[in-house]
């Protein structure tokens, strides 16, 4: 399928459109993976207009079946996600301690209730921190930043001996890994 017909019913310079309520008839594949390093690639080629993709990124979703979607009033497109479909490319702190995280689409989020780090394999095996995001779409810590959070973080202990490495956002704790007792002696990092 071509991205144009779809393109053509969105506007490119609107807000999130509530993708949550629409449940379009006409339903198809299209052949638009995200790849775990959060590039897009359509037709086995990546897009590279940032604008593009984070249009596209605001008609996804994922699906109570776990299937994620681009979706109009009028159709939806089921692509391919490799492991989660945005990642988070920048943090800040301001003064009074909340975190603020950018996704690679353009998302900022404020770490606290809505948005919490939870901790998850990725495809390849490793923990890594991710954050809700939006309509049941997450974006993994990426590396660099992953490593910026651990460099401020705290550690608490958990039961029979388990470190959590973390950080508090508006008041609420925000885990980047753990370590348990044989782990810690070793020398490990949490995640990574």
């Amino acid at each position: 399928m071509q991205l144009d017909p779809l393109l053509a019913q969105i506007d490119p310079d609107g807000e999130v459109p509530p993708v949550d309520r629409w449940h379009p008839e006409q339903q198809g594949e299209m052949d638009l993976t995200i790849a775990a390093d959060g590039r897009w690639i359509h037709e086995g080629a990546p897009i590279t207009r940032p604008r593009l993709v984070r249009l596209l990124s605001t008609i996804l979703r994922r699906e109570p079946d776990g299937d994620y979607v681009l979706v109009t009033p009028v159709e939806s497109q089921r692509i391919r996600v490799e492991d989660r479909p945005f990642l988070v490319v920048d943090a800040d702190r301001e003064e009074d301690g909340q975190w603020w995280l950018t996704t690679n689409v353009g998302d900022r989020l404020a770490l606290g209730e809505a948005h919490r780090l939870m901790l998850s394999e990725t495809p390849a095996g490793e923990t890594v921190p991710e954050v809700p995001v939006r309509f049941g779409l997450s974006a993994r810590l990426g590396r660099n930043v992953y490593y910026r959070l651990v460099e401020q973080a705290e550690t608490r202990e958990l039961e029979e001996g388990v470190l959590e490495l973390g950080l508090t956002s508006e008041g609420i704790w925000q885990p980047l890994g753990r370590l348990d007792a044989d782990s810690r002696r070793d020398g490990e990092t949490p995640c990574r």
